[in-house]
């Protein structure tokens, strides 16, 4: 079973079964965002400390960077957004996502909120 964790900066990361974490950013973050027409993503193997940013994405509205909110090694990347970055406008919690990382350190996982505390973030 995943359990999805959130940021302040509205990223979302997915624990997975297999110890890797899904990263992508909120329904809430792509509605602020607009449609998506680029976003640059990390290499796969290269290795990111918390706080780095690790892809960049622009938007009809704003350009930003996703910035890893703990340590870790990239394992994958979703190549079909460098065609496709209106895929993160469709499903950003799902097909939508950026990356995946290997932790470095999975007890930063505990310090990110949890569904509950980013609801009242986002003030719903």
């Amino acid at each position: 079973m995943s359990e999805t964790k959130y940021t302040d900066s509205h990223e979302w990361l997915r624990l997975e079964d297999d110890g890797s974490v899904t990263v992508g950013i909120t329904e809430y973050a792509q509605n602020l965002l607009g449609d998506l027409v680029y976003v640059a993503l990390p290499k796969e193997g290269q290795s990111f400390a918390k706080g780095e940013e690790a892809a960049t994405i622009e938007s009809v509205k704003a350009a930003g960077e996703i910035a890893l909110p703990v340590d870790g090694t990239i394992v994958a990347v979703n190549s079909l957004l460098a065609d496709e970055p209106s895929l993160v406008n469709d499903a950003p919690e799902g097909d939508g996502w950026f990356f995946r990382i290997q932790l470095a350190n999975p007890a930063q996982l505990d310090g990110l909120l949890d569904d509950v505390a980013y609801q009242n973030l986002i003030g719903q």
